[in-house]
């Protein structure tokens, strides 16, 4: 059986190193190259695949939005995030439907291994990104915490209710200051407030901090 693929991703050079990795695999062929998320979506339309290799960061849709929207034209498909992005991104696409989710600089046979088992209708993970995922479901919620949040995003939130500085949780958790500022900025996103004061807030009502 040949395993049919679309790759979606901006980066000619990346397209390029997928096209000639799965071109020397004998049961596998490309179905169709999109740039965009527009021409992924015009292309599963046209053409029947099995794995839609998918990029997060597009320069039109969201990768997460085009696997949601993808899976709708074509539920039979599987979607195989392939990402720089070694963050909560993973559970994101999870939700959209995705059926993996492996790292960029992933070896060409740990590649083709992921496509293989995504075609086979396996979930399949980076190292990392499996680690990421026990991590957090091994993790115990606080008392009144935001299942939303990761573990980490938690544990900052917990330090902001507490009063810490952005650089005085960098040195408590050993991250850089620009690292503790993103997680914060990820939180307010999740939590829906707009400053730090809100923040605090609404964990503090919920018994943290």
């Amino acid at each position: 059986m040949t395993i049919t693929i679309l790759i979606v991703d901006d980066h000619p050079v990346f397209r390029f190193g997928l096209r000639t990795l799965v071109g020397a695999e004998p049961d596998m062929q490309i179905a169709g190259e999109a740039t965009n998320g527009a021409e992924a979506l015009a292309l599963a339309e046209r053409h029947m695949f099995d794995v839609a290799l998918m990029d997060i960061k597009l320069p039109d849709i969201n990768g997460l939005e085009v696997t949601q929207r993808l899976r709708a034209i074509r539920p039979e498909a599987r979607v195989l995030v392939i990402s720089m992005l070694d963050d909560t991104t993973v559970f994101r696409a999870l939700k959209a439907g995705a059926c993996g989710y492996i790292l960029k600089g992933a070896s060409g046979e740990e590649t083709v291994r992921a496509i293989r088992a995504a075609a086979g209708g396996e979930a399949i993970f980076s190292p990392t990104i499996a680690q990421r995922i026990v991590q957090h479901f091994n993790t115990p919620l606080l008392p009144g915490s935001f299942p939303e949040l990761t573990a980490r995003e938690q544990e900052i939130l917990a330090l902001l209710a507490q009063g810490l500085t952005n650089s005085a949780i960098a040195e408590r958790l050993s991250l850089s200051t620009k690292t503790v500022r993103n997680r914060v900025s990820d939180i307010f996103s999740k939590l829906h407030v707009s400053d730090r004061a809100e923040a605090i807030i609404k964990a503090r009502d919920a018994g943290i901090g």
